[in-house]
Formats: structure tokens, sequence, C-alpha cells
């Protein structure tokens, strides 16, 4: 069926016409300036093809920007095309990308950085760095970053997921870990398990890579006066990256040491001695379920602690990442494979803190789940949120609590069907 449209006859006045032309003018430049293109992309490595998680994106000349999920994915709303896009990532060479269009989805490769060996007596520069490294972190220990972080949890076992939970902080940091939370958002989802983790964010607020509380002479910590006594250090040599060199640093702790087992690779500036990244896995995990009858076997505890890449002689963190597995053994029962993983990723980071927020430590008798029952659930907050939507959530994650026996705030009820009888 057509259908017409009213046709209407009028006459203006010539000032009318005038200022009809001046609004119809204004009107396009505030849609013009309204404007903005959506890009999303994939970055990944050049060689391997493998995707490259948490690689940061930027508009050249704007402070507009973003970083990949754990995927690669991301996301970013320019106002203008073409752009130019920075691409960096620690252990990947720096590269620029000019874009046109909004589509297709980017695809962006990063080759690995170059690394060389500096001329000097390699064991005696790792420990070097690190006791540097050390002495800076100490420091600096004192000036605090404000603003917020985005948390996510899921727990897996036998790989299937029983429990995510989400998490808006605001949150204080340093230059060694979150000093302090206050809970601002949160949602849940859960499916029965026979075991939760409803405490598991407390090792990523409580985990730091120094603490002024804790004496240094006694520390087992790599950052500590004590490094080069606890630790084989091996300089795997300095990265390029940009404008700066990282030096990469692996380290495993010495045999001698009978009560406490980590590997892992820290990489630092050597010219400013901030860390950049670090990363450790640990079998020493001491947590335990309620009930007795279980216990943990084979147990896997990984940190991945990156800080951002800014000026001045400390960076506030970028994100972190807490994964823990471990199998679960019961009496005349097959074990279970446990795996716990939590991303934790900060934003709108400054100088200021939050108005009346109270910045609290953590504590082992706060529960989360309990935490984020007391808060009021937003839904719209969460449908809208372009800090959550950056790390798009898995397919088969969402679809798992989607079915019959998840409960929780963020899973919707599902529809009663009604029946039917078989006609004959």
């Amino acid at each position: 069926m057509l259908v017409s449209t009213p046709f209407f006859r009028f006459r203006l006045r010539p000032n009318s016409a005038i200022r009809l032309v001046v609004v119809l003018f204004l009107l396009a430049l505030g849609h013009a300036s309204q404007a903005q293109y959506l890009l999303k992309g994939t970055t990944i490595d050049k060689d391997t093809k493998e995707v490259i998680p948490f690689t940061s994106i930027g508009v050249k000349g704007s402070s507009n920007g973003t970083t990949s999920n754990a995927n690669g994915e991301f996301t970013l709303r320019v106002s203008t095309l073409p752009v130019t896009l920075m691409v960096s990532e620690l252990s990947h060479q720096r590269d620029s990308v000019v874009v046109t269009s909004a589509e297709p989805a980017l695809q962006i490769a990063l080759a690995s950085a170059s690394i060389v060996l500096p001329e000097v007596e390699i064991k005696s520069y790792a420990a070097t760095l690190v006791t540097r490294a050390y002495s800076h972190m100490k420091a600096n220990y004192s000036r605090n970053f404000y603003g917020k972080a985005y948390y996510r949890q899921i727990t897996r076992l036998d790989n299937d997921p029983t429990e995510l939970q989400e998490m808006i902080w605001n949150v204080k940091s340093s230059n060694a870990r979150i000093e302090g939370t206050s809970l601002a958002q949160a949602r849940y989802a859960a499916k029965d398990a026979i075991i939760n983790f409803r405490d598991f964010s407390f090792y990523t607020r409580a985990y730091g890579l120094y603490d002024a509380n804790v004496d240094s002479t006694k520390s087992l910590a790599l950052l500590s006066p004590n490094a080069a006594e606890n630790y084989i250090l091996e300089l795997v040599g300095v990265i390029q990256q940009g404008d700066r060199d990282v030096a990469e640093i692996s380290f495993e702790t010495s045999p001698k040491l009978k009560t406490y087992r980590a590997k892992g690779t820290v990489w630092i500036d050597v010219d400013s001695y901030k860390v950049a990244r670090f990363h450790i896995t640990t079998p020493n995990f001491t947590g335990s379920a309620n009930n007795p009858t279980y216990k943990f076997k084979n147990t896997q505890l990984e940190f991945d602690i990156v800080f951002q890449n800014s000026p001045g002689p400390v960076s506030p963190l970028d994100h972190i990442s807490t994964n823990l597995s471990f199998d679960i053994e019961r009496p005349g029962v097959k074990p279970k494979r446990m795996a716990v993983s939590a991303y934790t990723f900060f934003f709108d980071t400054g100088e200021t803190p939050a108005a009346a927020a109270v910045y609290r430590k953590p504590a082992l008798q706060e529960k989360d789940l309990d935490e984020i029952r007391k808060t009021k659930y937003d839904p719209e907050f969460w449908a809208n949120n372009p800090v959550v939507k950056r790390t798009p959530l898995e397919d088969e994650v969402a679809e798992s609590f989607e079915k019959k026996g998840a409960f929780g705030t963020m899973v919707k009820p599902q529809p009663t069907k009604p029946t039917r009888k078989l006609q004959r």
C-alpha cells in the first residue's frame, strides 16, 4: 500500500527566510559535530597470527584511545575520518594505521619487538636493574592515583562456567598495587556447583609488588633487597619500544628456598627504572574449602600486572589479570579441575579522590557476593557502559548462564512455556 505525504505550501518574508537558513545551517553544524564513527578490530602477531591481548590503541595527536581485550578485540569511537591510530604493546613494535572507513573491521598485525643484549655482564646487569627498580618503587610509593576499575571474574568447573561476577570499583592505587576500593556497581550470575569463589577479588586487591608495612629484609618478593640472594635472574634482552628501552628479565626462586616457589618475567625501563610489567606464577596457594574433606591439589596461582606507559617518575596501573587453577579431590569421587580467572581494567585515572568515596583495604572476612547483594542493580548502567562493552563476554559463557538453573542479578528469568496436548 502506498502512503502519500501531504504537501504544505507556505511563503516566507525575506527576513524570515534568512533566519530559517541560519537555523538550518546551525542545525547542520550541530549534527556534523555530533557525528561519530565506531571502529572495531583485532590486534594480532604479524608472524604467528595469534591475537595480542591488552594492546594500546590511540588516535594520533589526541587523548582518545582504548585497549584491546583478552581476545585482542577493541572498539573505538572517533569523531572524524580518516584518522591515524597509534598501536603499541610491550613485546611488539609500535605501528601506525591510517583508517579511512569504519567498515570492514580492522585487523592490525604487529611485528615482534627487536631484542638486543647490552655489552655488560648479563647476570650483574639483571640484578642491578631489579635492585634499582625496587629502590625506585620504594621512593615513589607514597604517590597515589584515583579512578575506577572494572573487574570481571569467571569460574569454571571442568571447563563448564559456573560463576560470573562483574564489579565497578572506585579505586585508589600506587606504583605497586591497589591500595583500596569501594564498590560502585555490581552484578553476578551463578549455577549450583560443588564449590564457589565468593572472595576471589581479594587476591587482585591484596597482591602487590611492594608493601611499606612488610619487613623488606625478610621479604621473599622479587622487588626487595634480597632479589639476588633469593632468585635466579637472567636478562632475556632489551626491547626497543618507541622512545624507551625496556629490559626483559626472567626470574625463578633459588632451589635453597624450600617453602616458596615462583617464576616469571619482569619488564623494567632501563632509564627510569619503572616497572612496566610483572608476570608471576606460583604453586603456593593457601586457600581451603569450607568442607574439610575437599583437598586442593596441583595448584597454580598467576598474576600479570601491567602499568601505563606514561611520563613522569610514577606510572599508574593499566590492568591486572589473576588466574587460579587446581584439582578438587573428594573421597570416592573423580577429581575435578577448577579454574578461576579475573581481569581488572583501570580507567578514568587521575590524582583526585572521588567525592565521598571510602577506599577500604581488602579483608578476607568480606565476601564479594555479600557486598554485591548490598548494591542496587542497575541494568541500564551495564547495558550502555562502554568499559564493559570493550571486553565482550564469550558466547559460551553467556549461554551457559541463560540455561535453566542459573541465578543472579544479570540472569533474566526463563519464560514459562505453555504446554500443549498432543492431538490424535
